[in-house]
């Protein structure tokens, strides 16, 4: 546990996603995707503890099954963050970490980078996770980019290559990680906003916060990762799993 902090890692899992139907159950080295998802998560020493939200029985009982616990929650839901709210009503916790249902390669270290700036004097009410895109990145829609501050607040996400290198300067952009960290009072923020304008233009529901006036702070990581929204990567995860040693 960090620190005196009740964290609880949340692993929002929806069975119809909208480009890899029912990808949180597609097979991975003989296991179903969110197996491993669980598994590389229970390594966190942080965790209190953790479970799979959903809103499927298949993946209830999937979760049964390979003896990972796993609630039922509102199909209503348009985000994992909505999920991860939900889960926050009956369990109350310090913190909530959300570890995407699509993220197979989330490390303990990924975990400790979302935590740690909750020790701080002022902590924050929302952390992410940032890594340098690698080449063939920046144009791949389905990778999505964040810009920082000088002090790590979010200023903006997208799925555009972010920021325009105007006069061929040399910019180094960032990946983001879809993993988070919130307090409960961030969660309830969130919930209550309708989805913002941005949000709802790209696609990408961490931007609610921004639009709103809420801090998000990004915390950048060396641990590489997949999310998984095509079939190239899964091909790609189950060839980094193969090796991977967190």
């Amino acid at each position: 546990m960090a620190a005196g902090l009740d964290v609880l890692g949340v692993i929002p899992a929806r069975l119809q996603s909208t480009r890899l139907p029912r990808k949180v159950l597609r097979d991975i080295a003989g296991r179903p995707m969110l197996c491993h998802v669980y598994a590389r998560a229970r390594r966190s020493p942080l965790l209190t503890d953790l479970l799979v939200a959903t809103d499927s029985d298949e993946v209830l009982a999937a979760c049964r099954g390979h003896g990972i616990p796993a609630v039922l929650t509102s199909p209503d839901h348009p985000s994992g963050t909505d999920r991860v709210w939900e889960v926050a009503q009956a369990r109350r916790a310090d913190l909530y970490v959300n570890i995407q249902g699509d993220e197979p390669l989330v490390t303990r270290g990924h975990i400790a980078a979302l935590v740690a700036p909750f020790r701080a004097e002022a902590p924050p009410q929302v952390t992410t996770l940032k890594i340098r895109l690698l080449p063939g990145e920046a144009d791949n829609p389905n990778v999505n980019k964040v810009v920082c501050a000088a002090d790590g607040r979010a200023l903006y996400f997208s799925k555009y290559p972010v920021p325009y290198d105007r006069d061929g300067r040399g910019v180094v952009r960032f990946k983001h990680i879809g993993l988070y960290a919130y307090r409960p009072a961030a969660l309830d923020a969130f919930h209550s906003l309708r989805p913002s304008l941005l949000e709802r233009a790209e696609g990408l529901e961490q931007l609610r916060f921004l639009e709103n006036g809420l801090t998000v702070m990004v915390v950048e990581t060396e641990d590489p990762t997949i999310g998984v929204d095509t079939e190239e990567d899964l091909r790609a995860a189950e060839a980094a799993l193969a090796l991977a040693r967190d």
